[in-house]
């Protein structure tokens, strides 16, 4: 069996450079995932979580993208303005935050600046409010 690896790397060294490759890619990638501070929540999940705690939701997205509706109650700091702006949520530093954008990416941003700023209790909206939409639930206008 280990001569018929080391043929097959001797005869495919790109491939099996490329395998490795591959496989230390996946492996920071789930380090990194390991070891940030927050969680991703399905929008099943943000509920559940909502239905049981006092969250705070903080809406992440540009004002021109929140024209569309947002997240009942939510508090709207978009992600450029961010650290600039975390003192208006710093009494809320002892609750539950939930974070959404429109995708999930500025959101997971989001929470690692606010894990920085010594917020504890942080979660990503997995999928943004596309996913929020997705799943039927429902959205403010105001």
């Amino acid at each position: 069996m280990l001569a018929q690896i080391l043929e097959f790397s001797a005869n495919h060294p790109f491939l099996v450079i490329a395998f490795i490759s591959l496989l230390v890619l996946v492996f920071f990638n789930e380090l990194k995932i390991a070891s940030q501070k927050f969680a991703s929540l399905t929008p099943a999940g943000a509920v559940q979580l909502m239905n049981n705690e006092d969250v705070v939701v903080l809406d992440v997205r540009e004002p021109a993208e929140t024209v569309s509706g947002k997240i009942a109650k939510a508090i709207q700091i978009p992600f450029s303005g961010l650290s600039k702006r975390i003192g208006e949520i710093e009494k809320h530093k002892d609750k539950t935050l939930l974070v959404y954008c429109k995708t999930g990416a500025r959101s997971g941003m989001a929470c690692k600046e606010l894990s920085k700023n010594g917020f504890d209790k942080v979660f990503s909206l997995s999928g943004g409010l596309a996913a929020w939409q997705d799943a039927h639930l429902p959205i403010s206008k105001k």
